[in-house]
């Protein structure tokens, strides 16, 4: 599976903006799409998932209520919605494709489930 993120940006506190992420190639391999960042000298970590069929989606708790994940199942393509954003969320932001397991619900938030991983999108939030 390939993956292009793209949407980052410059925007001040408060502000918002919508990231994609367009997947391509043997995307019938891949069961669950995720959004992860990594912040100035931080390890990358995970923010949000969604399954493409069913279940509920993931959110870290430092964006729960701020960003929303959603998906374009036929069009392949997975958004983050970011809204009320704050200087904290200053990152690389990451999409990322997993292959169908059963261990979705325990593993989501883990680097080691995703299997594809996009280039990354640049956000910077300035207060």
């Amino acid at each position: 599976v390939q993956l292009q993120a793209s949407g980052g940006g410059l925007v001040q506190a408060g502000g918002s903006l919508r990231l994609s992420c367009a997947a391509s190639g043997r995307t019938f391999s891949s069961s669950s799409m995720a959004w992860f960042r990594q912040r100035p000298g931080k390890e990358r970590e995970f923010v949000s998932s969604v399954l493409w069929v069913g279940g509920d989606p993931k959110y870290s708790d430092s964006v729960k209520g701020r960003f929303t994940i959603s998906k374009d199942g036929a069009q392949k393509m997975v958004y983050l919605q970011m809204n009320g954003l704050e200087p904290e969320d200053t990152a690389v932001y990451y999409c990322a494709a997993a292959p169908p397991k059963t261990t979705y619900y325990r593993d989501y938030a883990s680097l080691s489930f995703y299997k594809s991983w996009g280039q990354g999108t640049l956000v910077t939030v300035s207060s």
